[in-house]
């Protein structure tokens, strides 16, 4: 039998004592990898440095509180910082990243943790500092791409060189969707390297509540219930949400939108929610733990994503795991995780109208006991999204690679 692989996964991007919902999709991803019991895992997840835990600095202060060193579900994980200097730290940061990991890698295998390649997530700047990481310690390099690293950082031209020259370093590439693939190759990541390999779902976790029972629990009034899950930040598109709740309200003067999450655009979209009369039909939840999600999901007739962009987003399958349909942008990964399930809508535009109009078409299409039970199509169309083939892809791309390491060795 062959000895565990040991993968080193390098991103900024990862949960911590002080924020433990930060990056969790790639926590996840992880930890479904370890399920095969053929991977040994560490973690260095850098932090950037900043000088007070003051609350009163928000998410800046609890990078502060971040621990050195910590164990989270058995995986051992180092926070290394890291400067981030205004101005400077879109082109600075992967080198400055590289800097500040290179020691505790080097204390890993100094206490007996020599892994074999590191797995590295989100491009820039973290798979850029992966790559040089991996030139300085002589090992292969899997870089995965997650969305906005690529779409959007990806059009600014010095990070769009250095992705492309990353690239060219790593043994494989690693795109969510398609949609991502399709924008590596375009960036110049070379194509014989790329790998499509999606999330999956935590079909334990995630599964149909009851609406009644998960209402009763969250002492939730009205219907339909909608429900928007990301930060609060632009590009999510929660405005949109507010929109079409708006338009809704005409027919349904119950309709309640729910948003879960926190972020720079909290006040901004309270005061929107105002504006629209609509102080009573909007809650603004906050941050809910991952293992929390299932019962909000459970209570809502419709989930709306109106993000202007996405990767893969796990939020989708989440909700249709928990029986309810969506309403979401067409955007990135969205099309391919919607493609098929019928109970669902991909929206004609980024607008309120158009997102009014796929709730309705959502709600008009709820069979007899659906509003009890979840739908149906919703829930076999998360069935197919498992975690097992997502680990097995990992597992046959990190063990190619190995087995590539040793003939050339």
């Amino acid at each position: 039998m062959p000895r565990k692989l040991r993968t080193l996964l390098f991103s900024t991007l990862y949960p911590s004592a002080a924020r433990p919902v930060h990056g969790i999709f790639v926590e996840t991803r992880l930890r479904e990898l370890l399920k095969t019991g053929e991977v040994e895992a560490r973690v260095v997840a850098p932090v950037p440095w900043f000088p007070s835990t003051s609350p009163r600095f928000g998410d800046r202060a609890a990078m502060a509180r971040t621990p050195r060193r910590e164990l989270r579900h058995g995986i051992e994980v180092l926070h290394p910082r890291y400067p981030l200097i205004p101005k400077l730290g879109m082109t600075l940061a992967p080198f400055f990243l590289a800097a500040a990991a290179r020691p505790a890698l080097k204390r890993l295998i100094e206490e007996g943790f020599d892994f074999d390649l590191i797995d590295a997530h989100y491009y820039y700047p973290d798979g850029v500092a992966a790559a040089l990481l991996a030139r300085y310690f002589r090992r292969p390099v899997v870089i995965t791409a997650r969305g906005s690293d690529i779409n959007l950082i990806g059009r600014f031209p010095l990070p769009r060189c250095m992705i492309a020259w990353a690239g060219r370093q790593a043994a494989a590439s690693v795109g969510v969707s398609g949609a991502l693939v399709d924008a590596m190759k375009a960036l110049g990541v070379p194509q014989g390297r790329l790998h499509k390999v999606r999330n999956g779902v935590d079909l334990q976790r995630f599964h149909p509540l009851g609406k009644v029972q998960s209402r009763t629990q969250l002492r939730l009034q009205g219907a339909p219930v909608l429900l928007s899950v990301g930060n609060l930040v632009e590009l999510k598109g929660h405005d949109i949400c507010i929109d079409a709740l708006a338009i809704l309200r005409a027919e349904h003067p119950q309709a309640h939108l729910l948003i879960i999450g926190s972020g720079p655009e909290h006040q901004r979209l309270q005061q929107y929610a105002e504006q629209r009369q609509l102080a009573d039909g909007v809650s603004f939840v906050g941050q809910v733990p991952n293992e929390s999600l299932a019962a909000w999901y459970s209570a809502a007739d419709v989930l709306l994503l109106a993000s202007s962009r996405e990767g893969w987003p796990n939020v989708l399958l989440e909700a249709l795991a928990c029986g309810t349909p969506v309403v979401a942008s067409a955007v990135g990964g969205v099309p391919e995780v919607l493609a098929g399930e019928a109970s669902s809508r991909l929206a004609a535009a980024r607008s309120g109208e158009a997102f009014a109009h796929g709730i309705r078409e959502v709600l008009g299409l709820r069979p007899a006991g659906a509003e009890a039970m979840g739908s149906t199509s919703a829930l076999a169309h998360a069935s197919r999204f498992g975690w097992d083939a997502t680990s097995q892809q990992q597992l046959n791309i990190f063990r190619k690679l190995m087995a590539e390491e040793a003939t050339h060795a």
